[in-house]
């Protein structure tokens, strides 16, 4: 059966849907010995499918991975970087780093650390990139200085950023010590270094920013102990099958949820 090739890349591996077209418009890929165009299907059983010079082999295609990573401070999360900068991809073993298509879903900035979901399913990373995808992400934040209730206020009601307001979330106080506060985040949506900015937006640097959790898959938990910056573990079955779930418009009963309370 024929699919575009975008969706053949995606579920080979290689590339999400989304990367997969931008591949294909930079004259990465081959159709039968020649350009291949946006918009066009293969068929793998008749057709000669090339990605940079290699053939995607019908009974190839790859058994699925799912993981948890732990980014460090000074890593990048992509897959290559110009900078010749550490890249998450490095911290994986070798016998990993060759399994084809791994790739991580979303970013950290490099100077953030914390809950990073690798993997070489390109219809999740697809689904979990969307802007439609809801899936709450939890942070731990120190901000220089000590935020007033009307700053938590607005930060939890929503911020303009880039013309658009951003979502409810969810601010908690931690602790405060000299000069600096700790504030846990949890956000749905994932605008470009939004907690940063909004951060700016209200006068606060931020100091330190560090992920524990996407969803309910977290750094730190019972069944799986706390997991070391610069390691790794699997997901579970339970973990991949939450991730795969509707996770669309955050509904009334999570706003309802929001924590308006200064501790």
């Amino acid at each position: 059966m024929a699919e575009r090739i975008q969706k053949i890349l995606s579920q080979w591996g290689i590339a999400s849907r989304r990367k997969g077209e931008q591949m294909i418009l930079e004259g990465r890929v081959k159709l039968n010995n020649r350009i291949a165009t946006l918009g066009e299907k293969v068929d793998l059983r008749t057709d000669i499918l090339e990605v940079d010079g290699k053939v995607i082999q019908l009974n190839h295609r790859p058994q699925k991975i799912y993981l948890l990573v732990n980014k460090p401070l000074g890593v990048v999360s992509t897959c290559y970087d110009p900078q010749s900068r550490a890249i998450v991809i490095d911290l994986l073993p070798a016998k990993l780093r060759a399994a084809q298509g791994i790739h991580p879903v979303g970013r950290l900035d490099y100077n953030s650390t914390g809950a990073l979901l690798l993997t070489n399913d390109g219809n999740l990373t697809l689904k979990l990139t969307h802007p439609r995808y809801h899936l709450p992400k939890t942070y731990l934040v120190w901000l220089n200085g000590y935020p007033t209730t009307q700053d938590l206020q607005r930060w939890r009601t929503g911020v303009i950023l880039s013309n658009q307001k951003t979502l409810p979330a969810k601010v908690t106080v931690v602790k405060k010590e000299l000069n600096k506060t700790l504030l846990e985040i949890v956000l749905t949506e994932g605008k470009n270094r939004q907690i940063r900015r909004v951060a700016a937006k209200l006068g606060f640097k931020v100091l330190s920013l560090h992920r524990t959790a996407i969803g309910s898959i977290s750094l730190n938990s019972s069944e799986h102990g706390n997991l070391p910056p610069g390691k790794y573990r699997h997901l579970t079955e339970t973990e991949v099958a939450f991730l795969k779930k509707n996770h669309e418009s955050p509904s009334v009963k999570y706003l309802d949820k929001i924590n308006l309370t200064v501790f």
